[in-house]
């Protein structure tokens, strides 16, 4: 008997996959046909959506978690080294051609230096599918009672406010787990992803259907980052108008955020650890430079100051100078080379 699967292959990308003799047996027959019939050539692995876990993606091992009309995702696996900025962090080697050099300075927007482990941050980089996560109770509760008029008769479900502020809540808590400042293609991602969750959340007179949700969520966020300035979030304190420069404090000038990719951009300090207890350490660090075979303790130290070295950096754009004043094992090459090989 034929089947058909739905098989997501990016945030805007989707394809029927039809099986004229019905499913395969095993998981690698199946990733073979779609292989073919959606002419991928990378090497992949498949998720399925489980609506035992409120429609979480989960990793497809058995034919037996699917079924006809299924909905399953291919998760892109490329085989390479990983780049520096994707692991441990950049590094910056001094100049060597000219002393003129020395004099530029490190900008927040433009260089990412240091060596951070992955502990610094909690933050993982965008997903390529946006994964809608479960409201309050409440909320799940109406979103279900709609849902069930929605396929009935195609009802569109008009949030009340109590509803609507969960919806966003959730929605934005999920977002800042990966990042605080939002492009607009990652807005319509997630307003997107929340109509396909959520069918009856679609928007009358919209010609995408979440246009609404979408403005609302740059609205939630935006004054979710006031909320997180005023509880000393490093990342959101770093755009406030106190700094930057006089004559030039407007919300839109020379916003600092990560680039693409980049999750350990301003972290916290490390838990029970102040500026002033990392200045400290900075101080000792000059000391332990000095010495010989004491590679682990230099090691150890600047893995504990790089949210103060990161600070530092996108706050005050130093000089490459005063950077090499202050933070002499930085530019040790040997440290540095150990790190790119432990990539």
């Amino acid at each position: 008997m034929a089947a058909i699967l739905r098989v997501i292959l990016g945030p805007d990308s989707g394809q029927r996959v039809v099986f004229p003799a019905g499913l395969p047996l095993t998981v690698s027959e199946l990733e073979t046909e779609i292989k073919s019939q959606c002419k991928i050539t990378d090497s992949f692995r498949l998720q399925f959506m489980d609506t035992l876990f409120g429609s979480e993606f989960m990793n497809l091992t058995s034919m037996d978690e699917i079924e006809d009309k299924a909905t399953v995702k291919v998760i892109f696996t490329p085989c390479r080294p990983q780049d520096a900025d994707q692991g441990v962090g950049s590094f910056f080697f001094p100049p060597t051609s000219t002393p003129d050099d020395t004099t530029t300075s490190f900008s927040g927007e433009s260089t990412i230096i240091l060596t951070s482990p992955e502990s610094t941050s909690s933050r993982s980089s965008w997903p390529e599918t946006f994964q809608v996560p479960r409201f309050s109770y409440d909320a799940e509760f109406k979103l279900d009672n709609a849902h069930g008029a929605f396929k009935a008769n195609g009802t569109l479900l008009i949030p009340d406010p109590k509803l609507k502020s969960d919806i966003l809540e959730g929605l934005i808590q999920e977002v800042v787990n990966h990042k605080v400042y939002v492009t607009d293609r990652e807005f319509d991602q997630v307003a997107e992803a929340l109509i396909l969750r959520h069918p009856c959340l679609q928007e009358k007179g919209s010609d995408t259907g979440y246009g609404g949700w979408k403005t609302s969520l740059k609205y939630k966020l935006s004054n979710y980052r006031t909320h997180l300035r005023k509880v000393g979030c490093p990342e959101a304190c770093v755009n406030a108008l106190k700094h930057k420069p006089e004559g030039k404090r407007s919300p839109a000038f020379a916003v600092k955020k990560p680039k693409r990719g980049e999750v350990a951009y301003c972290p916290s300090f490390p838990l029970g650890e102040s500026h002033q207890s990392l200045e400290k350490m900075r101080v000792e660090l000059l000391l332990d430079f000095k010495q010989r075979n004491n590679r682990e303790t230099v090691r150890a130290k600047m893995e504990k100051t790089f949210a103060l070295r990161r600070q530092e950096v996108i706050r005050d754009a130093p000089m490459i100078s005063d950077v090499q004043v202050r933070w002499p094992a930085l530019f040790d090459v040997m440290e540095a080379r150990k790190k790119v090989f432990q990539c």
